[in-house]
């Protein structure tokens, strides 16, 4: 079939992960802010969708950070480090956003909120991650790193984050550790960010912008607790969770027909067309090694029922234009 039609949500996940039994690993730039003090736990319980209270030591999840009107501040993940310290990583570059934010309401609270320079996360995949992943979890501990939830929901693996220093000298001393192995395979980063995008992960800066609200971008259910008490925010997420989370748009997925990695691929903002009307536009693209296919992200219509086939034409006065289809983004397939 063509390159669009290709494969189930997951071959590529599959595809790239496995190299002939080698655990896999993707560096990942991520900005890391320390939150630290007695009043540490209460405070990010008060601001924070996720329940950071039902969070045990070495624990981690994801959350969203919003503005009081329910729009998207942050999307990070918390790991409580002791009784009452946490780490929030959040994409690179938005550090400073997140400390701006939880600095604002900080009034008479005991903690202090800083940015922890020159850290990175390694998503970090084995052939049978059930056996395996307590071994990784044990390797990162032992050089002083924090295994994490996995920032890709694929369910093959986790995450470690760390100074970027510390996680470079674990991996040159992984080879000889039951952890790691003896064979690791480094995932190109272009091959990282195509995986982002199947999986439906949203960023910061494309997907997500101030305006975004958390059910269009599909990850309420990932990072929000419905059962803690209030927190900043929350109005909105929880009226719209009540009324089943009709949002004019959605995150989908597009499967772009492209020829080759290096052939042309749509540019982000470029146009979704189905039956000739536009629905959307496209807010991350990358080539997709294991579908050899283009795939992007783009907010659609909620009305266009999916999978749908579609049409995507480029921003510019080209007005190049390429077959598609419209999917959900399927985390975890």
């Amino acid at each position: 079939g063509s390159a669009a039609g290709g494969g189930a949500g997951g071959t590529s996940h599959a595809k790239a992960w496995t190299v002939s039994g080698a655990v896999v690993v993707a560096e990942v730039g991520r900005d890391v802010v320390q939150v630290s003090g007695t009043d540490a736990a209460t405070y990010l319980q008060g601001q924070l969708s996720q329940d950071i209270t039902a969070l045990a030591m070495g624990e981690s999840a994801f959350s969203l950070l919003l503005a009081p009107q329910g729009k998207v501040e942050a999307y990070l993940r918390v790991t409580r480090t002791t009784e009452d310290s946490f780490l929030l990583d959040v994409d690179a570059g938005w550090a400073e956003a997140v400390v701006a934010r939880l600095e604002r309401f900080k009034l008479r609270v005991k903690c202090t909120i800083e940015v922890l320079d020159d850290w990175l996360a390694l998503a970090v995949r084995t052939p049978d991650p059930d056996e395996r992943r307590e071994a990784v979890r044990v390797w990162a501990r032992g050089h002083g790193l924090w295994p994490v939830v996995a920032e890709l929901p694929d369910g093959g693996g986790l995450d470690v984050l760390g100074p970027r220093e510390a996680l470079r000298s674990a991996m040159a001393d992984g080879a000889d550790d039951p952890g790691l192995g003896p064979t690791v395979t480094r995932l190109d980063p272009s091959d990282y960010e195509a995986m982002r995008i199947e999986g439906g992960v949203p960023r910061m800066g494309t997907e997500l912008t101030t305006s975004t609200i958390p059910a269009e971008a599909g990850i309420v259910d990932r990072s929000a607790s419905f059962t803690k008490g209030c927190y900043t925010g929350q109005e909105l997420v929880a009226r719209l969770d009540a009324r089943g989370n009709k949002v004019p748009r959605l995150l989908r997925l597009a499967i772009i027909e492209a020829d080759a990695p290096h052939g042309s691929l749509p540019d982000v903002g470029s146009a979704v067309l189905v039956d000739n009307h536009e629905v959307g536009r496209l807010t991350s693209v990358a080539w997709s090694s294991g579908r050899a296919a283009g795939v992007a992200l783009a907010y659609v219509r909620r009305e266009v029922e999916v999978p749908a086939e579609a049409t995507v034409v480029r921003s510019d006065l080209t007005g190049e234009r390429w077959k598609a289809r419209v999917e959900r983004c399927t985390p975890g397939d």
